[in-house]
């Protein structure tokens, strides 16, 4: 008896490996998927201005990596306290703000010297709703608490997203032409914006996103959003704002994404690691005994041996 819709997923022929380098942009849940490939000792970089919610925001980083962007004064503005880039995540707001500054344009340099080198590109928007600043008539990746009144709300159209996603596609093939892109829809509901409004969102994501991946042989569909939708079916999958999925359906997800695209040669490398992070956070009942002794011992010894395959990966 089967009780789920399981969604079908293909391997991938170009899969991603420890020699690998991935890039992920994009919705918290790039992050929880970021976290999963931080723990197994994949060499990726995450959200490098923040947490990036709309296809729109995800498009202009990219822009400005590709294009080397300089920040200036005229880039940031003081609320609150705080110094901000509507550009970029609160996360990077900063009381100092030449230090704000310095730190938006190292990362923006930072990115592109990764964007130029990854494999793997892995993009997740979460929304197509908008914000737009009145008086320069700009969109902003996010509104720092400035007051409503000062923006204007809007959605991105099935064509707008598909534009947006193009411009992303393109941008990063012309710097990289070799790259995988990997698209995928946070299942993250956006509830504040309404329970219709946040189904309208995600399906002018999936139906522009979908236009854009025609005829690209580069980019490639992963079901996340399917996957908690139809196979996820059920509150128990959230976390206790019934907005986020929770542990256990990041966990599933995660299976899935290995499944389709980590190299089955990775596998034993993938578990010997998981063993040596557990591991690690061990707490002995007896830190002086000879028996502990001997377990960090042989945990030491464990360590050594994955850092002859993995040089860069780090244990403390």
């Amino acid at each position: 008896m089967q009780l789920i819709t399981p969604v079908s997923i293909a391997k991938s022929p170009n899969p991603i490996s420890y020699a690998s380098e991935i890039l992920s942009l994009g919705s918290c849940f790039a992050e929880n998927i970021s976290e999963k490939l931080e723990y197994f000792k994949f060499r990726n970089v995450v959200n490098p201005f923040g947490i990036l919610f709309s296809p729109d925001a995800i498009e202009k980083f990219i822009a400005y990596a590709v294009s080397g962007k300089v920040f200036s004064e005229a880039d940031v503005f003081f609320h609150n306290e705080r110094w901000h880039c509507f550009d970029a995540h609160s996360d990077l707001s900063d009381p100092d703000r030449q230090r704000l500054i310095a730190d938006l344009n190292h990362r923006i340099s930072s990115a592109r010297e990764k964007m130029a080198t990854a494999t793997h590109f892995i993009i997740t928007p979460g929304t197509a709703w908008v914000y737009r600043k009145i008086d320069t008539d700009a969109l902003v990746a996010n509104c720092h608490k400035v007051p409503q009144r000062e923006f204007s709300k809007e959605w991105l159209s099935p064509d707008a997203v598909c534009a947006s996603v193009r411009s992303i596609i393109d941008r990063i093939l012309e710097l990289n032409p070799t790259a995988r892109i990997i698209f995928t829809i946070s299942p993250v509901r956006h509830l504040k914006d309404g329970i219709i409004q946040n189904q309208m969102s995600k399906s002018n994501l999936i139906s522009g996103l979908h236009q854009a991946l025609q005829g690209m042989p580069n980019c490639h569909y992963f079901p996340s959003f399917e996957i908690v939708m139809d196979e996820l079916r059920d509150y128990r999958f959230y976390a206790s704002d019934m907005m986020h999925p929770n542990q256990l359906a990041i966990d599933y997800i995660w299976e899935k994404f290995v499944a389709a695209w980590i190299s089955a040669s990775e596998y034993e490398t993938m578990q010997e690691v998981d063993g040596i992070r557990k591991a690690l956070a061990h707490r002995p009942f007896n830190p002086d005994s000879e028996q502990h002794r001997k377990f960090l011992e042989s945990l030491e010894k464990r360590i050594g041996q994955i850092r002859e395959k993995l040089p860069l990966a780090s244990f403390t």
